[in-house]
Protein backbone atom coordinates (compact mmCIF):
# COMPACT_ATOMS: atom_id res chain seq x y z
CA UNK A 1 0.00 0.00 0.00
CA UNK A 2 1.54 3.36 -0.95
CA UNK A 3 -0.36 6.87 -0.38
CA UNK A 4 -1.13 9.11 -3.37
CA UNK A 5 1.14 12.52 -3.65
CA UNK A 6 -1.96 14.30 -2.42
CA UNK A 7 -2.35 12.48 0.76
CA UNK A 8 1.58 12.36 1.58
CA UNK A 9 1.00 16.10 1.51
CA UNK A 10 -2.02 16.32 3.29
CA UNK A 11 -0.48 14.58 5.68
CA UNK A 12 2.74 17.17 5.94
CA UNK A 13 0.49 20.05 5.87
CA UNK A 14 -1.60 18.75 9.04
CA UNK A 15 1.80 17.85 10.66
CA UNK A 16 3.20 21.48 10.25
CA UNK A 17 -0.26 23.01 11.23
CA UNK A 18 -0.58 20.75 14.84
CA UNK A 19 3.05 22.14 15.22
CA UNK A 20 1.83 26.20 15.64
CA UNK A 21 0.12 27.01 19.04
CA UNK A 22 -3.63 26.05 19.63
CA UNK A 23 -5.93 27.70 17.35
CA UNK A 24 -3.46 29.40 15.06
CA UNK A 25 -4.96 30.84 12.31
CA UNK A 26 -2.42 29.81 9.01
CA UNK A 27 -2.70 30.83 5.43
CA UNK A 28 -1.76 28.41 2.59
CA UNK A 29 0.43 30.47 1.77
CA UNK A 30 2.52 29.84 5.09
CA UNK A 31 2.09 26.08 5.25
CA UNK A 32 3.42 26.48 1.03
CA UNK A 33 6.20 27.81 2.30
CA UNK A 34 7.23 25.93 5.73
CA UNK A 35 6.50 22.44 4.13
CA UNK A 36 7.94 23.16 0.61
CA UNK A 37 4.17 21.76 -0.75
CA UNK A 38 3.77 23.83 -3.99
CA UNK A 39 0.95 26.77 -3.26
CA UNK A 40 -1.80 25.62 -5.65
CA UNK A 41 -1.43 21.95 -4.38
CA UNK A 42 -1.59 23.93 -0.60
CA UNK A 43 -4.61 25.45 -1.67
CA UNK A 44 -6.77 22.14 -2.56
CA UNK A 45 -6.02 20.30 0.08
CA UNK A 46 -6.35 22.56 2.37
CA UNK A 47 -10.24 23.08 1.08
CA UNK A 48 -10.48 19.24 1.01
CA UNK A 49 -9.37 19.31 4.81
CA UNK A 50 -11.25 21.84 5.84
CA UNK A 51 -14.48 20.41 3.82
CA UNK A 52 -14.12 17.17 5.76
CA UNK A 53 -14.10 18.78 8.99
CA UNK A 54 -9.92 18.58 9.84
CA UNK A 55 -9.37 22.24 9.27
CA UNK A 56 -11.66 25.16 9.61
CA UNK A 57 -11.67 28.21 7.64
CA UNK A 58 -12.10 32.08 8.59
CA UNK A 59 -12.08 34.42 5.84
CA UNK A 60 -11.32 38.38 5.62
CA UNK A 61 -8.67 39.87 8.03
CA UNK A 62 -7.42 37.70 10.91
CA UNK A 63 -8.83 35.23 9.05
CA UNK A 64 -6.74 31.91 7.64
CA UNK A 65 -7.20 28.00 8.51
CA UNK A 66 -6.73 26.29 11.65
CA UNK A 67 -6.81 22.15 13.19
CA UNK A 68 -10.75 21.88 13.80
CA UNK A 69 -9.64 19.66 16.51
CA UNK A 70 -6.90 18.93 18.95
CA UNK A 71 -3.53 16.95 17.04
CA UNK A 72 -4.29 14.26 19.73
CA UNK A 73 -8.21 14.18 17.94
CA UNK A 74 -6.51 13.41 14.53
CA UNK A 75 -5.67 10.12 13.44
CA UNK A 76 -3.40 9.63 10.09
CA UNK A 77 -6.53 7.23 9.12
CA UNK A 78 -8.72 11.00 8.95
CA UNK A 79 -6.11 12.47 6.56
CA UNK A 80 -5.68 10.30 4.71
CA UNK A 81 -9.60 9.52 3.97
CA UNK A 82 -10.14 12.99 3.76
CA UNK A 83 -8.17 13.22 0.33
CA UNK A 84 -8.29 9.35 -0.86
CA UNK A 85 -11.72 8.59 0.43
CA UNK A 86 -12.65 5.65 2.32
CA UNK A 87 -9.49 2.86 2.78
CA UNK A 88 -10.09 0.20 0.54
CA UNK A 89 -7.74 -1.75 -0.70
CA UNK A 90 -8.99 -3.62 -3.71
CA UNK A 91 -11.53 -2.23 -6.25
CA UNK A 92 -14.38 -4.61 -4.80
CA UNK A 93 -14.04 -4.01 -1.30
CA UNK A 94 -15.58 -0.45 -1.57
CA UNK A 95 -19.27 0.16 -2.33
CA UNK A 96 -19.01 0.78 -5.80
CA UNK A 97 -20.17 -2.13 -7.69
CA UNK A 98 -17.10 -3.22 -9.35
CA UNK A 99 -17.06 -5.91 -12.33
CA UNK A 100 -14.41 -8.33 -11.84
CA UNK A 101 -13.87 -11.17 -13.67
CA UNK A 102 -13.38 -13.53 -10.55
CA UNK A 103 -15.90 -12.44 -8.58
CA UNK A 104 -18.57 -15.22 -9.20
CA UNK A 105 -15.35 -17.65 -7.82
CA UNK A 106 -13.47 -15.11 -5.35
CA UNK A 107 -12.73 -16.80 -2.26
CA UNK A 108 -11.17 -13.62 -0.68
CA UNK A 109 -13.80 -11.04 -1.01
CA UNK A 110 -16.00 -11.90 1.82
CA UNK A 111 -13.16 -11.79 3.91
CA UNK A 112 -11.47 -8.47 2.51
CA UNK A 113 -13.36 -6.11 4.76
CA UNK A 114 -11.41 -7.71 7.83
CA UNK A 115 -7.82 -6.86 6.38
CA UNK A 116 -9.08 -2.63 5.07
CA UNK A 117 -10.29 -2.83 8.80
CA UNK A 118 -7.00 -4.16 10.12
CA UNK A 119 -5.17 -0.96 7.79
CA UNK A 120 -8.14 1.56 8.79
CA UNK A 121 -7.09 0.38 12.48
CA UNK A 122 -3.34 0.89 11.96
CA UNK A 123 -3.62 4.12 10.48
CA UNK A 124 -6.26 5.30 13.10
CA UNK A 125 -3.90 4.54 15.95
CA UNK A 126 -1.29 6.98 14.87
CA UNK A 127 -2.42 10.71 15.58
CA UNK A 128 -1.20 14.03 14.20
CA UNK A 129 0.45 14.56 17.85
CA UNK A 130 2.52 11.89 17.53
CA UNK A 131 3.39 12.68 13.93
CA UNK A 132 4.07 16.56 14.74
CA UNK A 133 6.41 15.82 17.82
CA UNK A 134 9.86 15.97 16.70
CA UNK A 135 11.50 12.25 17.38
CA UNK A 136 13.09 9.84 15.01
CA UNK A 137 11.63 7.81 12.49
CA UNK A 138 9.60 4.89 13.53
CA UNK A 139 11.12 5.94 17.48
CA UNK A 140 8.64 7.02 20.34
CA UNK A 141 10.16 9.40 22.61
CA UNK A 142 11.66 7.84 25.76
CA UNK A 143 12.10 4.98 23.47
CA UNK A 144 15.59 6.03 21.34
CA UNK A 145 18.03 3.11 20.88
CA UNK A 146 21.70 3.34 19.61
CA UNK A 147 21.67 1.60 16.54
CA UNK A 148 23.97 -1.53 16.27
CA UNK A 149 23.93 -3.99 13.04
CA UNK A 150 22.76 -7.29 13.55
CA UNK A 151 25.86 -9.34 13.01
CA UNK A 152 27.99 -6.92 15.85
CA UNK A 153 29.71 -9.51 18.46
CA UNK A 154 28.02 -12.43 16.72
CA UNK A 155 29.97 -13.93 13.94
CA UNK A 156 29.85 -16.97 12.76
CA UNK A 157 32.92 -19.65 12.26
Amino acid sequence: MRLSHLADYAVVLMTAAARYPTGARLSATELAADTGVPLPTTQKLMGQLAACGLLTSVRGAGGGFALAKGPAEISLADIVEAVEGPIALTMCSDSNNHECILDAHCRVKPHIGVVGRAVRGALGAVTLEQLSTPAQAGVQPGQERVWAPAFAGARSK
